[in-house]
């Protein structure tokens, strides 16, 4: 990050930016065990739709922070964390449907990006 960041007006309930990597490590460690648990579990169901969002919401995670932090660009930061959203739930569902556990490993995923929306949302109404 660069100074810009530390300039923005915070939307309340922002974290220090401590808090940020740490939060990230953890959920990073729930996401891929969610998908091993998945991948491993032995099942008649499909679970090519489960691999499809799976790989498309980490695709999406990826692109939100250059898009805020590189391109400066909160408006299309906020369209890829809603899209995001979308994708993470329907992600949960389809790996829920396989193995119960993995699909509710995700959910303090979906809870912490629905909390990014919230804060993408208001650095683009304070800025």
């Amino acid at each position: 990050m660069d100074n810009w960041y530390f300039l923005l007006n915070n939307p309340p309930l922002t974290p220090p930016a401590e808090v940020f990597a740490p939060t990230w490590g953890i959920l990073y460690t729930t996401i891929i065990i969610s998908f091993i648990l998945y991948a491993s579990k032995h099942t008649i169901l499909n679970k090519s739709k489960g691999y499809v969002f799976f790989c498309l919401q980490i695709l999406f995670n990826f692109l939100w922070s250059p898009a805020f932090f590189v391109m400066k660009n909160m408006l299309l930061a906020l369209l890829i964390v809603i899209i995001l959203d979308v994708l993470v739930f329907f992600n949960i569902r389809e790996f829920y449907k396989v193995s119960k556990i993995s699909g509710l490993i995700l959910i303090p995923y979906m809870l912490w990006i629905i909390f990014a929306t919230y804060l993408n949302l208001g650095f683009i109404l304070l800025n």
